[in-house]
């Protein structure tokens, strides 16, 4: 099953080998969900600020499911 993301929840977002050095997992807050189709959405993560140091960027936008995952 599919997991499903609100805003606020608590998530970390998988920045892949395109994005260098700065590979591994960011730990960040959903803030916005864009609907792309009946079924896929764009989540908008605000990282936390030691993620934004390190990743270089204050926010990011998540299409792909496989790079999300809630915090527990």
């Amino acid at each position: 099953m599919e997991e499903s993301y609100q805003i606020g929840d608590r998530v970390e977002v998988y920045l892949d080998e395109k994005f260098g050095n700065k590979e591994g997992w960011y730990a960040g807050t959903v803030f916005k969900i864009d609907p792309y189709s009946g079924h896929r959405n764009f989540y908008w993560v605000r990282f936390d600020t030691e993620a934004q140091v390190k990743s270089g960027m204050p926010q990011i936008s998540v299409f792909n499911l496989k790079n999300i995952r809630k915090i527990k």
